[in-house]
């Protein structure tokens, strides 16, 4: 089952202005094909160009950035494919012989909420840390897999500390085709109007990690990332329904409390839905805080 890309708000722009291209240039062979038939060039309604199954629903939530490919239409790699070109070309996975990870600058352009690197030095255990976001909705409570994913947790738990989240407001809600809420993007507005939600970070990513198998069933917590491989930010979804993604997405946690906050925002709907079938939630929920347990 095909499923919508999940990417950081950089994607936006420059996917619906390839579609939009998509679009013209199927209306203009189409033209072409019914003129050498019939000789009269008519009307022709647009089509919805659909590659390989998947639609793109860029921008995990939202956002403007030309600069960026957004995920989509071409087939996705592997997760070994994947880790192979993050080592080549971008930070570099966890290294278990030093116990340490890869942080690395994003270059991708974006708004930056600068708070330096996390420390590259981790520790696998515990194998899970609780993850407990104080929402104006009430608690959501996530049972993070540090042992799989302990690059990933190290930058939760870095921007937590730094108070990063605080104040923040989750800017994309999914459809029930695709029932998640992206969150993570301290810029975000969630007002329906604004262009660049979905496009700020904490100026550093890191390398994709735990794909192996990896689902995005009810109750996932996963990074948003955009097409290229190594460009998770601090950008997550909480997923609420089942997801078809291809493993390309950390899964980093569990909701263990919460859904039915995810619910009821889901239930209220988008603000206007911002040309991927995705939009700002008409239900708001803001981080108030977020705290991280377990003995580092």
């Amino acid at each position: 089952m095909g499923g919508k890309a999940v990417a950081t708000g950089k994607d936006r722009q420059k996917q619906l202005a390839r579609e939009h291209f998509e679009r013209q240039r199927q209306r203009r062979v189409e033209r072409e094909q019914k003129a050498k038939r019939t000789a009269i060039i008519g009307s022709t309604v647009g089509v919805v160009i659909v590659v390989g199954g998947i639609v793109a629903a860029v921008a995990l939530l939202g956002g403007n950035d030309p600069g960026t490919e957004a995920a989509a239409a071409s087939p996705s790699a592997t997760p070994a494919e994947t880790a192979a070109a993050t080592a080549a070309t971008g930070p570099k996975p966890y290294d278990p012989a030093t116990g340490t990870c890869d942080y690395a600058k994003d270059t991708a352009g974006g708004q930056v909420e600068d708070v330096g690197m996390p420390p590259t030095k981790v520790k696998t255990e515990p194998a899970t840390k609780t993850m407990t976001f104080e929402t104006n909705q009430g608690d959501i409570v996530v049972e993070l897999n540090n042992a799989k994913a302990p690059c990933t947790t190290n930058s939760l738990e870095f921007l937590a500390k730094k108070n990063f989240y605080d104040g923040s407001k989750c800017h994309r809600l999914g459809s029930a085709q695709f029932p998640m809420l992206q969150c993570g993007d301290p810029t975000a507005k969630a007002d329906g109007k604004s262009q660049t939600d979905g496009s700020g970070g904490p100026g550093y990513v890191m390398a994709e990690e735990n794909l192996t198998g990896a689902q995005y069933k009810r109750g996932v917590m996963a990074m948003a990332k955009t097409q290229a491989p190594g460009s998770t930010g601090s950008q997550f979804f909480l997923v609420f329904g089942d997801i078809g993604l291809t493993p390309d997405y950390t899964p980093v946690g569990t909701i263990t409390k919460g859904l039915d906050i995810l619910d009821k925002v889901n239930k209220a709907g988008v603000i206007a839905d911002m040309g991927d079938g995705t939009g700002a939630p008409k239900q708001t929920l803001e981080i108030k805080d977020v705290t991280i347990a377990g003995k580092s």
